[in-house]
C-alpha cells in the first residue's frame, strides 16, 4: 500500500466543528490512515497542529495530548539538520513556503506517494511526491 503523508491543516479541520463537512472527511482520513498503517505525520506537523489547537481552536490540553497520543500510531518522520537543508532546497526548487518545503521534505523522506494538504496546488507533484487536496 502507498504511504500517505497528513499535512496539519487536515489535523485541525478533524478538531474543528465550525466545518462539520471537513470535518467529517479529515476524521474518515486519518481514522483509515491509522487502520491500514499507511499515514505519516512529522514533529513539525505535530508541534503546529498542538500550537494551532490550543491558541486558535482553544481545546482542551487533554484533548490536545490525546490527538498527539494517537498520532504517534502513525510513522512519524522526526525532523533533523539533514530534513531542514532538504527543505531548503525545496523551497527554492518549487517556490513555497519553507515550512510547506518541511513538510515536503518529511513525506519524500518517508517515501510517501502521496500528501494530503490544501495547502500546495493538488494534483502537482514536488519531487515523488503528489498533493491532493482531500477537501475538494
Amino acid at each position: 500500500m502507498k504511504k500517505t503523508f497528513i499535512d496539519t491543516n487536515v489535523l485541525v479541520y478533524a478538531n474543528d466543528s465550525r466545518d462539520p463537512a471537513k470535518q467529517s472527511a479529515a476524521i474518515e482520513l486519518i481514522q483509515e490512515a491509522i487502520r491500514t498503517g499507511t499515514g505519516v505525520v512529522s514533529t513539525q506537523v505535530m508541534q503546529e497542529f498542538a500550537a494551532v489547537a490550543g491558541e486558535k481552536l482553544r481545546l482542551d490540553i487533554d484533548v490536545v495530548l490525546h490527538v498527539l497520543l494517537l498520532l504517534e500510531s502513525l510513522e512519524v518522520v522526526q525532523v533533523t539538520g539533514a530534513l531542514v537543508r532538504r527543505s531548503l532546497e525545496l523551497r527554492e526548487r518549487y517556490k513555497v513556503s519553507f515550512w510547506d518545503a518541511g513538510i515536503l521534505a518529511a513525506a519524500e523522506h518517508a517515501n510517501c506517494a502521496v500528501l494530503l494538504s490544501e495547502d500546495l496546488n493538488p494534483g502537482r507533484f514536488y519531487a515523488a511526491v503528489k498533493v491532493e487536496n482531500p477537501f475538494v
